[in-house]
């Protein structure tokens, strides 16, 4: 399960470096600073909605556990899939409908929207007008986007992540071939990466649409649209809305985390934010090879839950601990080796190498920490434990906040990687503390409902 999505998440980031080895060849730090004030624009928009896909896989993978247990039509060897459960059907619906309403906010209030975050971010007037220009191109994706969070959220709990990981191929090879043609083939120059990356959003929710009505033409929804009217009421939609609102308010503290990672370095000036957002593509490289076990954590617990299969659930944590910790050594050991080789593909820019230096042992310490964070989030979205994983990033944000306010006076602009490393570490704690009291609770559910 786990080797389908590593091979899509090794699709993500390079969409990312090459956008902005696009722009760092083609252009100066003033554009490759505009892609990322403009991204993190929209990580403050779609990270805020980022419960469309935890919330969605952790419920149907439930749901798909319980209709495994209960009538023995989950067959997944064979292809045949439930013919009598609609819960995950209802879950699909309903997660489309928060996603599509999402879209028409965001589309509503954009202007508003980069109006205030670009006011409150110090950026020089060039990164600033390239970041809104880029911003105001690529948000026509919204609905394409947000629909393709809910849609991989319901694969992957439906254990199938070869599906997600056709979206994201296609929607990342659209993304990179159009990118460059569009920037460096046409008048449009470096905002040519904001069209290719609209045009690749909406190829990749067409793909998802025919995978759903091909591959899962048996989930009663095609058959009963009495489901579509009786899924967006409040009693069936209740349990979904307060874990999406526990995780909304979890993505709202990993924008104060990666937004002001961003927002801080942008302070220092063009070349320093040109490094930053470089490093930050480089933090987060080796994290899509872990998600792919978080999201077989995500499949494989949720099912297991439903399943009220306890011992199976601890195995499987156990296993993608030791799958996921060895990614995270070897990513330590690359960046040992070739961490300058990694920062000279993404940028030609001497003057941004050369700043780079000063940063490269925080590259090296953060994949083994991150590893661990990333993976608990995995295991704890399988298990729909949305208090936990709310805590768990309030305090990862306070942490955050404490380690740049205490080290900023003393070390500049090291104390943003400070408090990076920071937030990680208080996540890895947090949710290593809490895993034995959750996992007991959940297997005296289980008893009790055997009983």
């Amino acid at each position: 399960m786990a080797v389908p999505s590593i091979l899509a998440n090794i699709t993500i980031p390079l969409v990312g470096v090459v956008d902005t080895a696009i722009v760092g060849h083609i252009s100066d730090a003033s554009a490759i600073g505009g892609i990322a004030i403009g991204t993190m624009l929209f990580d403050l928009l779609y990270w805020n909605f980022g419960f469309l896909r935890v919330g969605t896989s952790g419920m149907t993978a439930q749901a798909y556990g319980q209709g495994h247990r209960d009538n023995g039509q989950w067959t997944i060897d064979n292809g045949q899939y439930a013919k009598a459960v609609p819960e995950t059907g209802r879950i699909l619906i309903q997660s489309l409908s928060i996603s599509l309403i999402g879209a028409l906010a965001i589309w509503l209030l954009q202007w508003v929207f980069v109006t205030l975050v670009l006011a409150c971010v110090p950026c020089s007037p060039e990164v600033a007008a390239f970041s809104r220009q880029y911003f105001f191109v690529r948000i026509w994706a919204a609905p394409a986007t947000l629909s393709l969070l809910a849609l991989k959220g319901w694969f992957i709990g439906m254990q199938d992540t070869v599906s997600p990981m056709a979206v994201d191929i296609l929607v990342n090879v659209v993304n990179m071939a159009v990118s460059y043609v569009l920037a460096v083939h046409t008048p449009l120059g470096p905002i040519g990466v904001a069209y290719g990356t609209l045009v690749a959003q909406f190829s990749g929710l067409l793909l998802a649409i025919g995978i759903l009505l091909f591959r899962y033409n048996d989930i009663p929804i095609f058959r009963d649209f009495e489901i579509w009217r009786t899924s967006v009421r409040w009693d069936k939609m209740r349990r979904l809305l307060q874990l999406n609102g526990n995780l909304f308010i979890r993505s709202l503290c990993f924008m104060v985390v990666y937004v002001g990672f961003t927002s801080l370095a942008s302070k220092y000036g063009d070349t320093e934010l040109a490094v930053s957002a470089i490093l930050m593509k480089l933090f987060m490289l080796f994290s899509y090879f872990v998600d792919g076990f978080a999201f077989a954590g995500e499949a494989l617990v949720g099912r297991y839950i439903g399943e009220r299969q306890p011992l199976l659930t601890g195995k499987a944590v156990r296993l993608l601990f030791n799958w996921s910790i060895g990614v995270g050594l070897l990513f330590t050991a690359v960046y040992a080796i070739w961490g300058e080789g990694c920062i000279r593909l993404i940028t030609s820019d001497t003057g941004v190498i050369e700043a780079s230096a000063p940063f490269m042992g925080w590259l090296i310490a953060m994949p083994i920490v991150s590893t661990l964070a990333f993976m608990w989030d995995g295991v704890y979205v399988g298990a729909t434990a949305g208090v936990e994983i709310r805590n768990s990033m309030i305090w990862a944000a306070v942490a955050f906040v404490a380690g740049y306010l205490v080290c900023y006076r003393w070390i500049d602009i090291q104390a943003i990687y400070v408090a990076y490393f920071a937030h990680l570490v208080a996540r890895v704690l947090y949710l290593t503390i809490k895993w034995k009291s959750l996992y007991d609770t959940k297997i005296s559910e289980q008893v009790v409902e055997s009983a």
